[in-house]
């Protein structure tokens, strides 16, 4: 495979185009740079986009596929995200809304992704491409793209902490955190300390990518087909269920669900994880 510099440029890519939503939804600046205000999550969108690129390209090269496979994969995953994100939170968390006003549904610029939705659509993605490339399984695609998708995860939390998105609950705990600026909250609730949430689900990202890394080094860049993709699912979303119960809730109507939309749609994800590691995955022996 040729040097990543694509890599890099499309991470550059990735930071203009990561700042373009919150030109008109506002997110916290770095700095003010001239005439220029760089937004934290553009930069944080950037990273995870660069990152992300860099541990599947690294993988990819050890098995020894094609810069052609790669680029292909980049477009399928990223055009996957951001369809499946955007539907995700139309479809599951306010559908009635965006029935009414159809004509925001393309608006991603105007806020609202939802991550199981992203889930689903790179799973949509994987399979689909699969079918299009000779010489690779879905499983094994499958794995050397979640590595990718929990660092740029852990990216996108800390994106969402310093917008001060997906609030917690109250809490007295030592580490909870007042969002003095939440565009979401009464001047009286920005004064009560809260969860997190965001950085618990960025530390998770981390902790899963970690084991996973582990596993892949394990069995010497081979690891069994499905290991790391149901790894991963079981993990993520076990720890994404548990993280909800500190969250607020999406709306008047799921504050008084037992679980909320988050953990429902976490719930099929783990199963399915559990039954590939059951069913599908042979521990004794290595990969492709």
């Amino acid at each position: 495979m040729e040097e990543p510099w694509k890599g890099w440029a499309l991470g550059a890519v990735a930071f203009i185009v990561g700042q373009i939503p919150f030109l008109f939804i506002g997110s916290p600046t770095l700095d003010t740079i001239g005439p220029l205000e760089p937004r934290w999550y553009g930069l944080l969108f950037a990273s995870a986009f660069i990152f992300g690129y860099m541990i599947t390209y690294r993988m990819f090269s050890i098995a020894g596929r094609s810069q052609e496979d790669m680029d292909r994969l980049l477009i399928y995953v990223l055009i996957a995200t951001v369809i499946g994100a955007r539907l995700g939170h139309v479809i599951f968390y306010d559908l009635d809304y965006y029935m009414r006003n159809i004509h925001l549904v393309p608006q991603v610029w105007t806020g609202g992704l939802a991550s199981h939705g992203a889930a689903i659509g790179i799973i949509i993605a994987m399979y689909l491409y699969v079918k299009k490339t000779p010489g690779m399984t879905f499983f094994w695609l499958a794995d050397r793209v979640v590595p990718a998708v929990a660092i740029g995860g852990m990216f996108i939390r800390i994106g969402n902490f310093m917008n001060s998105e997906i609030l917690g609950k109250a809490s007295d705990l030592p580490w909870a955190v007042i969002f003095e600026v939440s565009p979401h909250l009464t001047a009286t609730e920005r004064a009560i300390p809260r969860h997190p949430s965001m950085l618990y689900e960025a530390l998770l990202c981390l902790v899963v990518l970690g084991v996973l890394w582990s596993i892949y080094k394990k069995y010497q860049n081979r690891p069994p087909e499905g290991s790391l993709f149901a790894t991963f699912l079981v993990m993520l979303f076990t720890g994404r269920f548990l993280i909800e119960f500190t969250k607020l809730a999406h709306s008047d109507i799921e504050a008084t669900w037992t679980l909320n939309m988050g953990q429902w749609l976490s719930i099929p994800l783990v199963a399915y994880g559990i039954w590939v590691l059951v069913k599908q995955v042979n521990w004794s022996k290595q990969g492709k």
